[in-house]
């Protein structure tokens, strides 16, 4: 019999889903192709690189510099932070220099001097080498109407095709011969067209070094695995070597942000060994809706971010059903090196069991630590904390080689990690997983309002939401929504609520418990009504029923979800050493199961461990080493030391913080994190209290904290804004800003929403002035933050914010922390 996990959930149902991993079937070495996005950058900033990073994107789609079909997200001037961020290649949408879309068809003596330009200018990049050129952009569709069922119409545009993408292979190869050049680049899979244009291509040697195509239909997780199939056989047909292939656009709103329909499309991609770029259904710069503001995590960032930390090969995995829509579907990679075993899944709700094959014990021995964690859809917008591990258990390898765990009540919009790694002597510490429940909205008693339909396989291009249903039009003086809720005792709950806001402003509802006095949530603005974001509240409730009651406010606000999860302390995360990012070669010591049960990363010169940190606001946390000796911490270009269980008070911005441990000798088995994010001991300044000059004014606001922000600044030398800040030690300290902006360049476009983003220049004292850029807001009144490291001298320093090319943010205050807090 195989070894089991106990559940990690409600008991076991009668008929769990079964699927299988096996060890001993490599798919070869994990490629991570498929963490790409068309337009997931939109400037040097956004996403910031905290959030970048981790990623370790393969690849992304971008327009040519100064294209027309966006306001931003050129491919030169997303190079520099994508690059410096350790990203791969960037494939240039060449048609995007258009700007209407469908791209204005002027023939190809116009199109012609614009591919010049492009290629002049990206060829003299000294990263030319990293660029792919994508002459023609869904060709089945715009300028040619390839798909066309007229036989006689096909083939006299696939001829005029075929000799235009000749005309322009042979332009870009005569400006810059080593180019790398893709396509067709259809909107979806045709074997008509595909055979046709390898042929051609290979007779007139202007073959693609990147064979490109979209998958953008709910079918596609069902169709795939036949187009590749098919595309294979094409090229062995026709005696071609197998190109390299890039999904270039994939999914659909529904899948974008849920990291269950996310694990669907990378399985499948990254077991064919498949590049693939999400596709840009929304706003520039958050990688296709996984990145919340410019630096904060969401449920789909975190999925890529697991993504991101499997190493070895990939092993074959058997799911229920394979090639089918909306199931339970996984993939799973082996390190030998690190002796770990690594499997993502999601899809499906229910439980399931994941059975692991040829689990050998000349690696993990007799015994196996089996962490499982869950990544939840929290919405587009919605910030994610630390993914919370549900179990964390040893248990024996079966006489069989089979380690067996089992996983109970899955969530269909989640994403699941399970890590094994050899279980070693002693008993990893339980996981601790609060009482929790969720309330539908549409399933509440509604008052003054009316429920949707989001997100469905029919409806594939529809927003997300939880259960596939939301209640909106609550625009009514008597509009609320009821939740009945049970509570198992006397506590703090914290009150997750999903919802939307396109009101252009904060909106507001009233909550209520058991029709006591209400007191009033805010929701910052999102994109649209169904574009989902989070708001957390914190209630006391007595054991028993109440009913939660969320009544109209200011604007209209479109409620989809409440959780309602027990507060049990400070949040809190351990980050596990031995799946951290490395440098060096460090070594993996599993001798004992003991804390996070993942055993340790023995650190020497010249290794280190990065870990992503999370944090919900802006302050400072405890940060404690679980570490054998003594460690260094660097963070915001700051390094502390960290001694063995000794904490330390240190300054996070929110969202992800990547800090990065090094050693001389060290044992490392976890980062440990705590906190709720304190302002205790930072410096705080209104923008009232800042000297300002050359236009640059004081407005007033209800929605500013102080009752006005900066405006009007920017947009010449001479209109500044410079703060007096009076800091208590020298040293380095994380600048804060609250600002706002809602710059847009409306393309016309029925499904893009085109934010611009707007930079400040930020001069500390006389050192050089460091160009930020902020992300929009959504709304002028909703004001975000953006952290920023500095040095500042003990004493008056001058902060002068300012943009002698543009218009600033408008700010409405500042903050400062320093790096190493005071305990």
């Amino acid at each position: 019999m195989a070894g089991t996990l106990p559940a990690a959930g409600p008991a076991a149902a009668a008929a769990a889903q079964r699927l299988t991993v096996d060890l001993g079937a490599s798919e070869g070495p994990v490629m991570l192709g498929a963490n790409g996005a068309l337009y997931g950058l939109s400037d040097d900033g956004v996403p910031s690189d905290a959030a970048l990073e981790p990623l370790k994107i393969t690849s992304i789609s971008q327009k040519p510099e100064g294209g027309a079909q966006h306001p931003n997200g050129d491919a030169l001037t997303v190079s520099t932070s994508f690059f410096r961020n350790g990203g791969g290649e960037i494939n240039v949408m060449m048609q995007d220099v258009y700007a209407k879309w469908p791209y204005e068809d002027l023939g190809i003596d116009d199109y012609l001097p614009k591919v010049d330009k492009i290629v002049k200018e990206v060829s003299a990049d000294p990263n030319s080498d990293r660029f792919v050129y994508i002459p023609f952009n869904e060709p089945d569709q715009i300028w040619y109407d390839l798909g066309t069922s007229d036989q006689a119409q096909y083939e006299a545009n696939r001829d005029r095709f075929l000799k235009d993408w000749k005309t322009v292979y042979q332009r870009i190869r005569a400006i810059d011969p080593d180019a790398r050049i893709a396509g067709p680049n259809e909107a979806g899979y045709h074997t008509r067209l595909l055979t046709d244009f390898l042929t051609f291509a290979q007779r007139e040697n202007v073959l693609p070094q990147v064979m490109t195509w979209h998958e953008l239909s709910s079918g596609s997780l069902r169709d795939f695995q036949g187009n590749y199939d098919n595309y294979r056989s094409i090229e062995r047909k026709l005696g071609i070597a197998p190109l390299k292939i890039n999904i270039d656009e994939y999914a659909n709103r529904r899948d974008l942000s849920v990291p269950g329909q996310l694990v669907q499309w990378v399985s499948m991609f990254e077991r064919n060994k498949v590049y693939a770029n999400q596709a840009y259904w929304d706003a520039a710069g958050n990688m296709d809706g996984n990145v919340v503001r410019s630096n904060i995590p969401n449920g789909g960032w975190w999925l890529f971010r697991w993504y991101a930390g499997m190493t070895g090969d990939t092993v074959r995995v058997t799911p229920p059903q394979a090639n089918t829509i909306d199931t339970l579907q996984g993939l799973a990679s082996y390190d030998t090196k690190r002796r770990q075993a690594q499997v993502l899944l999601g899809g499906s709700a229910g439980d399931s069991d994941v059975v692991v094959q040829n689990v050998p014990r000349s690696v993990f021995g007799r015994t196996v630590t089996a962490t499982v964690a869950e990544s939840a859809w929290s919405g587009y917008e919605g910030q994610h904390a630390t993914p919370r591990v549900l179990a964390r258990t040893k248990v024996k390898v079966a006489d069989d080689g089979t380690v067996t765990v089992p996983l109970r009540g899955l969530h269909k919009m989640s994403a699941y990690r399970i890590v094994l790694t050899p279980g070693g002597s002693g008993t990893p510490t339980a996981a601790s997983v609060p009482w929790s429940a969720s309330y539908e909205a549409e399933n509440a008693a509604i008052t003054g309002g009316q429920v949707y339909t989001q997100g469905t396989v029919a409806n594939a291009n529809g927003y997300a939401a939880s259960g596939t249903k939301d209640v909106g039009s609550l625009n009514q003086a008597s509009s609320k929504v009821d939740f009945t809720v049970t509570v198992p005792e006397d506590g703090t709950y914290d009150l997750a609520i999903l919802y939307g806001n396109q009101s252009g402003a904060p909106a507001t509802q009233k909550l209520s418990v058991d029709g006591a006095e209400p007191v009033t949530v805010t929701y910052p603005s999102t994109e649209n009504w169904t574009y989902r974001a989070k708001k957390d509240v914190t209630l006391r409730l007595t054991a028993g029923t109440h009913v939660l009651t969320l009544a109209k406010g200011a604007a209209e606000v479109t409620l989809d979800r409440v959780d309602l999860t027990a507060r049990t302390g400070a949040a809190s995360a351990s980050y596990e050493a031995t799946l951290a990012d490395i440098g060096g070669k460090p070594a993996y010591d599993y001798s004992s199961s003991a804390g996070v049960g993942t055993g340790a990363l023995v650190l020497r010169t010249g290794d280190r461990a990065v870990f992503d940190v999370y944090a919900p606001r802006d302050g400072y946390y405890t940060v404690v080493s679980r570490a054998s000796a003594a460690a260094q911490l660097a963070l915001h270009g700051e390094t502390v030391t960290a001694l063995p269980g000794r904490p330390l008070r240190l300054y996070l911005v929110a969202g992800n913080n990547r800090v990065a441990m090094t050693a001389g000798y060290a044992s490392v088995r976890s980062l440990d994190v705590s906190g709720d994010g304190s302002t205790a001991g930072t410096l705080s300044y209104e923008g009232a209290s800042a000297t300002l000059a050359g236009g640059a004014k004081l407005v007033d606001s209800p929605h500013a904290s102080a009752g006005s922000y900066i405006g009007d600044l920017g947009n010449s030398t001479a209109s500044t804004a410079a703060f007096t800040v009076d800091a208590p030690r020298s040293g380095r300290y994380v600048l804060v800003v609250h600002y706002a902006h809602n710059d847009r360049r409306d393309n016309g476009h029925a499904y893009n929403t085109d934010i611009m983003s707007r930079t400040a220049d930020i001069t500390v004292g006389g050192a050089a002035p460091k160009r930020v850029t902020f992300k929009n807001t959504w709304s002028w009144d909703d004001y975000w933050t953006l952290g920023v490291p500095v040095d500042l001298r003990k004493g008056a320093n001058t902060v002068t914010f300012g943009n002698a090319t543009g218009w600033a943010p408008n700010i409405d205050r500042i903050e400062l922390g320093r790096v190493l807090g005071r305990s």
